[in-house]
């Protein structure tokens, strides 16, 4: 307890040194004076409250950089909503920058006082953005899970999003009681026919925005890593001219869905219509770049929340 309670009290002394530091911009020896604490336990406060993100940082000034690029993006592909953050060079993160602008954009969306329904799907990105997410009180909205949230032990899933979303956002929420894929077609249909999944498929159908990642293939892809497909499953998959996945979706490089067995066990709501639903799209990087291109040229969404570098790849393309 004495342990917990130390560990609290930094926490505490943590927060406060950042928000004097953030909010009210005080120097380092103000901080220092005004808790009566040295220079140097000042600095190190401020830092411990950007390594346990206390601080959320947003840029509220439009880069015009950015600004071209997403205008670009738009009038390439035409979206209804495009985002270009800036790139850090030496950065090793995949959700740093995109994170914080995907949870700004959820909060626009949450913020409307009228009642949306708001369909989320997973991924490490898009729970990143929903960590960033401040608590709200919402009651109007339902906010729906496109993807399964159980994991292929029977687990929740690790990268699960609705249920990180509940604990922040004061609103009714659908979780969607599946895996991503079963086992055969014929199990898909019968859980699809339960009256709960029934009711959660067509909820995220109506839904008025919808929030993805944007899932790259390969054995260190996402479907791999959390153990729904196999390696040589995978390579198949590749082998047969996929290109990304959005939900468990698997897609070609023209962005369209693939006749393939694979596809008919995926458990998920299918994507939202683009032409009701702005399908946002949250990725960025090497890895997915593929993926993002093929899902911008078919369409299966019609935002897209990324970094300079994909964008001018994207422009390029």
């Amino acid at each position: 307890m004495a342990k917990r309670s130390d560990t609290q009290g930094r926490l505490d002394d943590a927060a406060r040194a950042g928000w004097l530091y953030y909010v009210a911009g005080r120097t380092q020896d103000e901080i220092a004076a005004a808790m009566s604490i040295s220079r140097q336990s000042a600095q190190r406060l401020v830092s411990l409250a950007v390594a346990e993100r206390l601080i959320k940082v947003r840029l509220d000034h439009p880069i015009s950089a950015c600004l071209e690029l997403s205008e670009g993006l738009r009038r390439k592909y035409g979206l209804r909503h495009a985002e270009v953050v800036p790139s850090d060079p030496a950065g090793i993160s995949s959700t740093v920058g995109i994170a914080e602008a995907g949870a700004a954009e959820i909060e626009r969306w949450l913020k409307r006082p009228d009642p949306i329904v708001i369909a989320i799907g997973t991924g490490r990105t898009l729970k990143a953005a929903v960590d960033q997410l401040p608590p709200m009180e919402c009651p109007q909205h339902r906010i729906v899970s496109l993807t399964g949230n159980i994991g292929p032990d029977g687990s929740a899933a690790f990268y699960n999003v609705i249920f990180s979303m509940a604990d922040a956002i004061k609103a009714r929420h659908f979780p969607m009681p599946l895996p991503v894929l079963c086992s055969s077609s014929e199990e898909r249909e019968t859980l699809h026919d339960q009256a709960l999944v029934r009711s959660t498929l067509a909820l995220g159908a109506q839904a008025d925005v919808t929030f993805v990642g944007i899932g790259e293939l390969g054995a260190d892809g996402p479907l791999c890593v959390d153990g729904f497909l196999g390696r040589e499953e995978m390579l198949q998959l590749i082998e047969s001219g996929a290109a990304g996945e959005i939900c468990g979706w698997i897609y070609d490089h023209q962005g369209r869905f693939l006749d393939n067995p694979i596809n008919d066990r995926v458990a998920s709501v299918p994507i939202p219509s683009r032409e009701t639903s702005s399908v946002i799209g949250i990725a960025q990087g090497r890895k997915k770049f593929a993926a993002i291109s093929a899902a911008l040229k078919g369409g299966l969404i019609n935002g897209i929340i990324t970094d300079e570098v994909t964008a001018g790849q994207l422009l390029d393309d």
